[in-house]
């Protein structure tokens, strides 16, 4: 297993998460890509979505069915500006690269917007650290372990 994979199984476990991670024959860099290696639909798919946030990270863990309005996220979080993070930034906040970005697993923890779409599947399928691997959980589960905020992000 790729050892950011290694560091995300590890927290899942920590958070006492119910899922394990899965690693893909493929790239799942997309959320069309990860849905049709795993024979869902793509709305089950919890992307990680990285924005500067006034400089500071902040993770939008939106279903893969939806696009991030940012200017309805940054008047939620209460930034003058929200924007797509470079992949350096992305990877300096999550030690994770672009389009494998898990939702814990990081260096710092990092405030988090969880997409109120993705409660309506019983199972969502979340990035693990890596492009290759995801793993299975929930929207309560997702809330509980990034210690995220439910929003509507679309």
């Amino acid at each position: 297993m790729h050892p950011n994979a290694e560091i995300v199984a590890k927290a899942l476990l920590d958070l006492g998460a119910t899922g394990a991670i899965v690693e893909l024959p493929d790239s799942a860099r997309t959320a069309q890509a990860a849905a049709e290696q795993l024979g869902c639909e793509v709305g089950a798919i919890a992307n990680s979505l990285v924005f500067d946030a006034d400089g500071s990270p902040l993770l939008v863990m939106t279903s893969g069915a939806h696009r991030v309005d940012t200017v309805k996220v940054a008047a939620l979080v209460g930034a003058a500006k929200v924007r797509r993070a470079s992949p350096e930034f992305v990877r300096e906040a999550t030690g994770q690269p672009i389009g494998g970005v898990a939702p814990v697993g990081h260096p710092e923890p990092i405030r988090t917007l969880v997409d109120v779409w993705l409660d309506r599947y019983d199972e969502v399928w979340a990035a693990g650290g890596h492009p290759h691997t995801v793993f299975p959980t929930s929207y309560g589960e997702l809330l509980r372990i990034t210690g995220g905020t439910p929003a509507e992000v679309e």
